[in-house]
């Protein structure tokens, strides 16, 4: 295919979140974050194996296929990316196949991993849990449906820094662990996050972390600033005991098809100056 006709596609399937360089083309070169997400990923990319050979690769909110494509330069078996925006899906199809790379791309919520049926050694789970009316769920879904080795966790954290030792219990009339920097919280937006309708909660580390644990993941680094890389710690170290599968139970289809449809609007509306 010849640059014209590559620049003409990528104006086509335009705007662009993630900014890829196919063949010469640029597909968001005026991002007002940078090189994203080369930029981002550069922070944390040496505790992601060069040679993913003999492993499968799981890229949830796959979005332009950044991740997705990486994953399969470093030679993993299998990756699959899975979205449930239509138009982040074409742009990653459309990306894999200038770039000559054999990647499955699928439209599915993270509320609907169990449909895939297999686990897989990689799962990145990167810039989505904000997005997310369900969070937890989603967390519990990965943990429980798709994760075998490592999750690779990224949101945006807000709030403090700090992360207090965790408490086993509180007293029902105390308040001050509750009011000190850096308990564990999760804000919740109502409206709009920098001019995006998709943004729902936005967790402190201490809260990022405390989620984590609490759907069974135990945390072996911190690479980057929202970074975390993660392991199944199994069902029984989660902080309680499991929930009921009612407690568990996936979302209405009402639920997810509001989830396509704020995707789709992020797709059309003000993306590129909104971390992800």
């Amino acid at each position: 295919m010849s640059r014209e006709r590559i620049a003409e596609e990528v104006e086509r399937l335009g705007p662009w979140f993630h900014n890829l360089d196919l063949c010469g083309v640029r597909t968001a070169p005026g991002h007002t974050m940078g090189d994203h997400p080369r930029q981002k990923f550069s922070r944390f990319e040496h505790v992601i194996p060069k040679d993913l050979r003999g492993r499968t690769v799981l890229d949830v909110g796959c979005n332009g296929g950044f991740y997705t494509i990486e994953m399969k330069r470093r030679g993993a078996d299998r990756v699959v990316g899975i979205d449930c925006d239509d138009v982040c899906l074409a742009q990653a199809r459309f990306a894999a196949d200038v770039l000559g790379v054999d990647v499955e791309l699928r439209r599915m919520s993270v509320y609907d991993v169990k449909e895939l049926r297999e686990r897989f050694d990689v799962v990145l789970f990167m810039g989505v849990l904000h997005h997310l009316r369900h969070p937890l769920l989603a967390l519990d879904m990965l943990h429980d449906h798709v994760v075998d080795g490592t999750l690779v966790f990224q949101s945006i954290l807000r709030g403090s820094p700090h992360v207090p030792p965790l408490d086993d219990d509180h007293p029902f009339d105390e308040r001050a662990s509750f009011e000190r920097p850096g308990a564990p919280r999760l804000s919740f937006v109502e409206k709009r996050y920098a001019g995006d309708p998709t943004f729902w909660w936005i967790p402190n580390r201490a809260c990022a972390e405390a989620m984590l644990r609490s759907s069974g993941f135990r945390i072996v680094g911190a690479p980057g600033d929202e970074v975390y890389i993660c392991e199944r710690a199994g069902a029984a170290a989660a902080a309680r005991s499991a929930p009921s599968q009612a407690a568990r139970s996936a979302p209405s289809q009402e639920d997810v098809e509001r989830l396509a449809e704020t995707r789709a609007r992020m797709t059309r509306r003000q993306r590129r100056g909104v971390p992800r």
